[in-house]
Order: C-alpha cells, then structure tokens, then sequence
C-alpha cells in the first residue's frame, strides 16, 4: 500500500522548466529614496502634514479677502487658521495613534468652517489614509462613516458667506455630503488596498522568521537526539570492547605460568576483539567528520548494522571471556534492521554487566521470543553481585533505546535465586511493514 500522506496539491513543473537561481531570484530591494524614507518615519509624518497645512493656510489667506463680498473678520481668520493647524500636527502621531489624527480631524474641519466661512474637508482623508495604512480597514470604514456626515456638516455651517444658504438647507446637504462621500470613499478605498498589501507583506516577513526560528530549533533537537544516539552506541561499543578485553587479559595472565599456549590464545581474542571496536569507532567516526574540510576524503567503511543473526557470535565472544552463556531464540525474527540493532545492543549491554558485576555464576540466560505482536527480551544470570558500583549508563541506554519503539525495560534481582542473580527484561512491540 502506498503512503500518500505526505504528497501535496501543487502542480507539477513543466516539462523543461529550470528552477536555476534565475528563476527564484528575489524581488528588487527598494530604491535608494524609499529606504531614506523608512529610516526616518518623523520627517515623512512632518512632510505629509506640511502638503496639507501649506497649501490649506495659503489658499484660506488668498479667499480671505475677496473683493465685492462680506469678509470675515481677521481674529476668526487666525483662529480657524490656528485649528486647522493642531489638526495637521496630529498627523504626526498617525503611525503610534492612528485614531488621534481623524478624531483631530473631524474636530477642526467642524470648528474651522464657521470661522473661515469654508468648509476645507482635505485634513479629512489625510488622517483616514493613515488610519487604514497602520490601523485597520474596519477603523477605516467606521471613519468613513463618521466623517461622510461631518463633511457635509462642515459644507453646510462654511456656505453661509457663498450665498448657498438661497438654494435651500437640503440643497446644501445633498452639494456637501455627495462629493465627500465620493473622495473620502476613493480615499479610503486605495488605503486599505495599500493597507491590506502591507499588512499581508508584514505577515510573511514574520511567517518567515518564524519558519527559520523553527527551523534552527528543529535542527538542534535534531543534533541532539544525533548526540545521544552516538553516545549510545559509543557507550555500547567502548563498554563491551574494553570489558571483555580486561576480563581476558586478566584470565591470559593467571594462566600464564601454567598454559602458555591458552594464555596466548587469549591475547590473541583480546587482540581481536581491540582491532573489531576500533573498527566499530572509525566507521562511527567516518561518518561523522565526512564532508569536513581537512578531514580524509575516503569514504568511511561501510558494513550493515549488527542484528539478531549476530547474536551467537556475540555470545561466543562472552563465552570465550568466561562468562557461562546460553541462547536461546523462539519465532520469527523482525525484518527491521533498527529493531534488530536493539535487540542486539540490549543482549550486549546485558551481557557486559554480566561480565562486569555477577560473580561465578553458572549459567547467563539469553531468551529472546518473537511473537506476533510483542518481542520479549530475558537476560538473567544467578551470580552474586560485585562491591563496585556502575554508572547507571547502560540500563539507561537500554531504557532510551526501548522507549523509542513504545516498549518496556525491567531490571532487579533474580526470583528465587539463593546467590542473589540480576534478571533484565524488555519487551519491544512489533512493528507490521508496509507494503
């Protein structure tokens, strides 16, 4: 059966498409001009309010005085001048209070009509703009709302000195409210197409980082787990190697002045065994310094991982060692090699705690049953217990490596045995393949 979880609804490249560097070249950086402008946000804010305030302040000095009609008096000029300049200088608080500029807005254009006589609606859409740029568009439609009906309000108390007042107060509304409902509306809609643009712009810059935060976290989970991997298989080949080296070495040296030909013969298995871990280590090393500058360039040697088939070599090791071992293996043996590699390793470090701490035992039980759903894994021994304490390491290991399958680890003294004896038991449930 084939796995489709992972496939994905994107369509296939063409025929002949090249995805070179060409083809997944980035966007062109702004210009020199709009990266001055995103360095200094104030002197944008300063110039937006001077493009409005300049020419609103010229244009209100030039109508103040208009030949052949009525003119307001200069203090209500200067004081409606004075409004419509605090509104303008609210624009400068648009990006940290975007909602201070339009309520300033709406505020000035009110208070400013009847002074000026003229309804000057123009700081409106400025401070909308900037509400829909750095708020967001629901604000900006709500201000839209508002400010429709306060423009024509402006329309209507500015018109007086015009002489609209003749062609009546709904007149005046319907001249008013159109147009402002018009250009505040175009003024809102490209402000929120703007605004929406950046919004979603500034949303991929952050998915981006965080993909890439992501991305560095999940490689050095990925490095660890690595680390604690090797230092498994290090512990494994470095603890079994060196103890069965001493314990022959020890066992050559007592016999020597009696059977020199089986002393030999012992050095001769510790000299095996030395060259098989150092084996072990370089194809571990290999893999890991390949690819680095400086390192050697021949590939690392290569050999399948030790399994179940393994395991009466591994056994006659202990048992030229002089360790008493007997194996025994029921069932059908998994095909997955990395079950396989655990279930050896456990037999090993098993087996080398055995060497290490059980005095004289008779007889090491080795019992590994292959069941259908389950593999159960039985190391006992019915030797009494060493003086000298272990790190712990091992049975740690083992516990880590069994945990990765969603088995089980048990180890503690041999029932009914009268010299004391260890027994370790695991179980690894059995894992069905694919076809």
């Amino acid at each position: 059966m084939t796995d489709n979880s992972t496939s994905r609804d994107w369509p296939a490249p063409a025929a002949g498409t090249r995805l070179d560097e060409e083809a997944l070249r980035l966007p062109r950086p702004p210009g020199a001009l709009r990266r001055f402008w995103a360095r200094h946000p104030r002197a944008t804010d300063i110039l937006i309010a001077l493009a409005y305030l300049l020419p609103a302040v010229g244009f209100t000095l030039l109508t103040a005085v208009v030949p052949g009609e009525p003119n307001q008096p200069i203090p209500l000029v200067i004081a409606g001048l004075v409004v419509l300049t605090l509104g303008a200088g609210a624009l400068l608080f648009r990006r940290s209070r975007p909602w201070l500029p339009v309520v300033a807005a709406l505020v000035a254009t009110t208070v400013a009509a009847p002074l000026l006589q003229v309804a000057d609606i123009a700081l409106i859409p400025f401070a909308i703009y900037g509400l829909a740029i750095y708020g967001s568009t629901r604000a900006a439609w709500v201000a839209y709302a508002i400010a429709v009906p306060v423009s024509t309000l402006a329309y209507v108390l500015g018109g007086p000195a015009r002489g609209q007042d003749n062609s009546g107060l709904v007149q005046q509304i319907f001249d008013g409210g159109v147009p402002a409902a018009v250009s505040i509306g175009i003024v809102v809609l490209i402000a929120t197409n703007i605004g929406n643009r950046r919004r979603y712009v500034a949303a991929l810059i952050d998915r981006a980082a965080r993909l890439e935060r992501e991305r560095e976290q999940l490689a050095q989970l990925a490095a660890l787990d690595e680390r604690s991997r090797i230092a498994r298989e290090m512990h494994d080949i470095v603890s079994h190697s060196l103890t069965v080296m001493v314990t022959l070495a020890e066992g050559s040296a007592a016999i020597a002045p009696d059977d020199s030909d089986r002393a030999i013969d012992g050095m001769r298995r510790v000299a095996e065994t030395g060259r098989s871990a150092l084996t072990d280590m370089r194809r571990m090393l290999g893999v890991l310094t390949e690819g680095e500058s400086g390192a050697d360039s021949s590939p690392a040697e290569l050999a399948p991982q030790p399994g179940v088939g393994d395991l009466g070599e591994l056994v006659e090791r202990f048992r030229t060692a002089g360790l008493p071992v007997s194996l025994e293996t029921r069932g059908q043996q998994p095909a997955d090699p990395a079950t396989q590699l655990t279930i050896y390793r456990i037999v090993q470090e098993s087996l080398t705690n055995a060497l290490k701490h059980a005095v004289a035992p008779s007889v090491v039980s080795v019992d590994v049953r292959f069941r259908r759903s389950l593999t159960t894994i039985t190391i006992a021994d019915d030797g009494a217990s060493t003086a000298e304490p272990g790190t712990g390491h091992g049975l740690v290991g083992m516990r880590e490596r069994v945990a990765l399958y969603g088995g089980t680890l048990k180890s503690g003294s041999t029932s009914g045995s009268t010299g004391g004896g260890w027994t370790i038991t695991a179980t690894l449930p059995q894992t069905r393949s694919h076809e």
